[in-house]
């Protein structure tokens, strides 16, 4: 990869969407005394990008009339319906010719400052890279920066799929940006997530909640079997699934800890340990480490990584095999051994027809449990 000095880079900024799970146009949805895609203008305009284009959909006249038209290219995506990938389509195709680059953004994310979109540019034009992903304490977030050679591929995209769909092809041309901002991680899907974004806007959240490793003592569950009070289950993600998993391990009276860079230990009581940190090595030392990833894909990789670095006894990924041939791939690139990397398991769990996260977390628990068994075993044996 080569730099770019003299590249023009702009922002495309996806705002179609339909706010199903929110009931009105998150859009609008008032932070302070601005709009949600209001912050958003406001964070882009305050960067060193050439260009905005603004992409449309739902109830787009009535968005329209509440944002200022100044410096902004306003796209409307007839087909919003069907997902992200026609609004990526649609905000590429706007650009000037010109255009070298452009910063992916997504309205509902008002907390990235405009100096983290200009170290992403920064990055980008001393290592040319093809894409750009920000990352803070080890968690990926958004937005990305795609170079001008994969607009086509990501044009082509359909259905609601966004920009992490053509990583995989682009191993070697991805550049990890670190930050110190968590606003790449906030955003919002669901009224919970306003009400945290609100907070967040009137200062009055705990940001050093979020990123404090919280601690609280363990509890003795008599009966609960023999395994080892040294077992360590680790808990990667913020999915249903964990919850259920992070109850099984404490009833199998393993230790349990959650890593998720926004949740609060209140929020897992049934845990003994949150990290909001994604490094394995804050952690204290253990017999035995079983690690689950689950955070649908936005620091899968990530994750897998620092188990391996830490050498756990068991990793396992809730994905589907296409995803976890993509994760090992892109390990593999960055030196991890191909006999480690086939230790780690995905589909996560035993066979046993599991549809529910509670089911999936028995099936997986099934499967550690298994694991830790034959493991006392063979040390029992003795070499």
């Amino acid at each position: 990869m080569e730099a770019k000095g003299n590249s023009r880079i702009a922002a495309v900024i996806l705002a179609a969407g339909m706010s199903s799970r929110m009931g009105e146009a998150k859009q609008l949805l008032r932070l302070g005394e601005n709009t949600l895609l209001g912050r958003v203008l406001e964070n882009v305009r305050g960067s060193r990008v050439e260009e905005i284009v603004l992409v449309l959909g739902h109830a787009a006249e009535t968005i329209k009339e509440s944002v200022a038209a100044q410096s902004l290219k306003v796209v409307i995506n007839e087909d919003y319906r069907q997902g992200m990938g026609t609004s990526l389509r649609v905000g590429l195709s706007a650009l000037s010719g010109g255009v070298d680059a452009a910063l992916i953004i997504l309205a509902d994310q008002p907390f990235v400052r405009p100096a983290t979109l200009n170290l992403l540019m920064d990055r980008y034009l001393q290592s040319g890279a093809q894409i750009v992903i920000p990352i803070y304490r080890g968690f990926r977030g958004n937005p990305v920066l795609l170079d001008r050679s994969v607009f086509g591929e990501v044009m082509a995209l359909t259905g609601d799929i966004g920009c992490r769909a053509i990583f995989g092809n682009h191993l070697e041309g991805i550049v990890k940006a670190p930050v110190e901002d968590i606003g790449i991680l906030l955003d919002l899907d669901n009224k919970e997530d306003f009400e945290r974004l609100q907070n967040f806007a009137r200062g009055t959240a705990d940001e050093t909640a979020l990123i404090d490793a919280a601690n609280r003592g363990g509890r003795e569950i008599p009966g609960a079997g023999d395994l080892p009070g040294d077992k360590e289950l680790i808990i990667v993600g913020s999915e249903p699934v964990t919850i259920a998993l992070a109850k099984l391990g404490k009833l199998l009276r393993f230790s349990v800890t959650v890593v998720d860079p926004l949740l609060k230990i209140s929020d897992r009581p049934e845990a003994d340990r949150l990290l909001n940190l994604l490094d394995f090595s804050h952690l204290p030392p253990a017999s035995g480490r079983y690690v689950v990833v689950a955070s649908r894909g936005k620091f899968d990789e990530e994750a897998v990584e620092q188990a391996l670095n830490a050498n756990s006894t068991y990793i396992a990924v809730v994905a589907n095999k296409k995803r976890a041939q993509e994760i090992r791939r892109r390990l593999e690139l960055k030196g991890e051994p191909p006999e480690k990397l086939a230790t780690v398991r995905a589909p996560a769990g035993l066979e046993i027809g599991a549809e529910t996260p509670e089911e999936i977390a028995l099936s997986i628990m099934a499967e550690i449990v298994s694991e830790s068994r034959n493991r006392g075993e063979k040390n029992a044996k003795g070499p």
